[in-house]
């Protein structure tokens, strides 16, 4: 048998990750014994998943972190105080009061509370021993988005009332006449039913294909050294060396994630509160 066919049949042996690897049996269980349901066709497990904990790990860490970083409120803060002004000052002047304008205050804690769960649940996916961004579960990112979507839906209706809320956000400004019967099914498919979706899409999409781009480059670095030897040995360096830059890359993105998500909760508010045109 040539060189050829074996390496290729050596490297049959490698099984390349799929969205099976997120799909985490309960705590306590193997996927052969774990006790499953059936939920619109598709078999659902039942039990605590280490996503939900990694939800009830990250409010701990965020309460925690702003009790401490709280605490003192010193004239002259410390390391820990700076840090946490910092990021509620992101939020609050970069995000709600830059884009919200004079009402932004009541959004505030809303939108700290939704940046700070949705960053400590990126940057779960490099840390060792979790390794897994939560909102990599499309079930967690249309939930946020579902929330967002509420949030910014109620106070618009709240302010214009429902009608003259559907009415502000289906109707463009200075138009006028039978080109309304295309433009207003055309607006509230854009304003009310696509933007929770493409809100969710772009977080889970994101954190989705960035870990599974860490666990092909960590998981085919150690075939190839372990498993494939000689020359594929620097084939495997190689992808350790992608796994470290996308790594690096992956902090930076699930930062940028969290941002985007609530700087565009905090427009679509803007948008709800807007006085009517």
């Amino acid at each position: 048998m040539s060189a050829i066919a074996m390496t290729a049949i050596r490297a049959e042996g490698f099984v390349p990750p799929s969205p099976a690897d997120f799909n985490l049996p309960p705590v306590g269980y193997t996927q052969q014994n774990a006790p499953t349901f059936e939920f619109l066709g598709e078999t659902m497990y039942l039990g605590v998943t280490k996503p939900m904990l990694q939800l009830a790990l990250s409010v701990i860490l965020i309460f925690g972190f702003f009790y401490f970083a709280s605490r003192k409120r010193a004239l002259v803060p410390g390391k820990l105080q700076l840090v946490g002004e910092m990021g509620y000052g992101l939020v609050r002047n970069g995000l709600a009061r830059d884009n919200i304008g004079h009402d932004f205050m009541r959004f505030v804690p809303f939108l700290v509370s939704m940046f700070f769960f949705i960053l400590v649940n990126n940057y779960f996916g490099l840390i060792p021993f979790i390794q897994l961004p939560t909102a990599s579960r499309s079930a967690v990112a249309y939930t946020l988005a579902i929330i967002a979507w509420l949030v910014y839906n109620s106070v618009g209706v709240q302010k214009h009332g429902f009608f003259g809320y559907l009415k502000h956000q289906t109707v463009p400004a200075g138009v006028r006449g039978p080109v309304l019967v295309l433009l207003i099914p055309l607006e509230f498919f854009s304003n009310i039913l696509v933007r929770p979706v493409t809100l969710a899409l772009r977080l889970f999409a994101n954190m989705f294909a960035g870990h599974i781009l860490l666990i092909l480059f960590s998981l085919g670095g150690q075939y190839l050294i372990t498993e494939m030897g000689g020359v594929y040995i620097a084939a495997g360096a190689v992808s350790f060396v992608m796994f470290l830059l996308i790594c690096v890359l992956e902090m930076l993105v699930m930062f940028l994630q969290a941002y985007v998500f609530v700087l565009l909760t905090a427009m679509y508010i803007a948008g709800a509160v807007a006085d009517e045109h």
